[in-house]
């Protein structure tokens, strides 16, 4: 029916192509939530002071998340190809992805970490500041266990993103199934490989964010 015939299929080829995804996946996924974490803190934590210099530099780190943020992915990619290279030694393939993909993410992901702290109980941090309280243990103590919820959630939120921008590095050679959707359902008209790749992107897509409710469901108190 309608000329597609999957018994064409490369399985194998189309199993590694899946297996750099993950790969991409869960490497930029650790860098961005180390990244992001304390850059979303340190976001929140300016932004609440009144000291001239501390506010200097939120307005800085705003400016800086706020250009990053801005700049659509396959042009940042090729944008950092120098920058890749220096780095990872190449700016091809699942290695030469993982740089962008954090610095594209990362600052996502710092946003939605100053919202979600911004939304715990000022009542909370009050009463921890009243028992002497310093600054390191608040925020360890009370501040991410009661945004725990949210910050689960932007966690979700930004992995899920970062599948949709690995399919997109595949434009630049990127590896992974966006890859191979782009060099053999693009260039070479096999639509086979293309429904298969987009199939698995949103099975992916759904495992994650049905993963991601439910611990955010599970960490959220009633």
């Amino acid at each position: 029916m309608f000329g597609i015939d999957f018994s064409l299929l490369d399985w194998n080829e189309i199993g590694v192509a899946s297996a750099d995804t993950l790969k991409m996946l869960v490497s930029s996924a650790v860098f961005t939530f180390i990244l992001g974490l304390p850059l979303g803190v340190l976001l929140y934590q300016t932004s609440r002071s009144n000291t001239g210099w501390v506010r200097i530099v939120y307005n800085v780190l705003s400016v800086i998340v706020n250009i990053l943020r801005s700049v659509p992915f396959i042009i940042l990619i090729v944008a950092l190809i120098p920058f890749t290279t220096w780095i990872v030694g190449v700016s091809y393939g699942v290695l030469g992805t993982i740089p962008p993909l954090v610095i594209a993410a990362a600052p996502f992901f710092a946003r939605l970490v100053e919202t979600s702290l911004r939304e715990v109980d000022r009542g909370v941090l009050e009463a921890a500041q009243s028992m002497g309280a310093s600054t390191w243990q608040i925020i360890m103590k009370v501040l991410l266990p009661e945004a725990r919820p949210g910050l689960l959630a932007g966690i979700t939120i930004t992995v899920v993103t970062l599948v949709s921008y690995t399919a997109m590095s595949g434009m630049v050679g990127g590896g992974g199934l966006g890859d191979l959707a782009i060099r053999y359902g693009y260039y070479r008209y096999q639509k086979e490989v293309m429904i298969i790749s987009v199939l698995f992107m949103i099975v992916l897509v759904q495992v994650l964010q049905m993963a991601g409710d439910r611990l955010v469901k599970h960490f959220t108190r009633k």
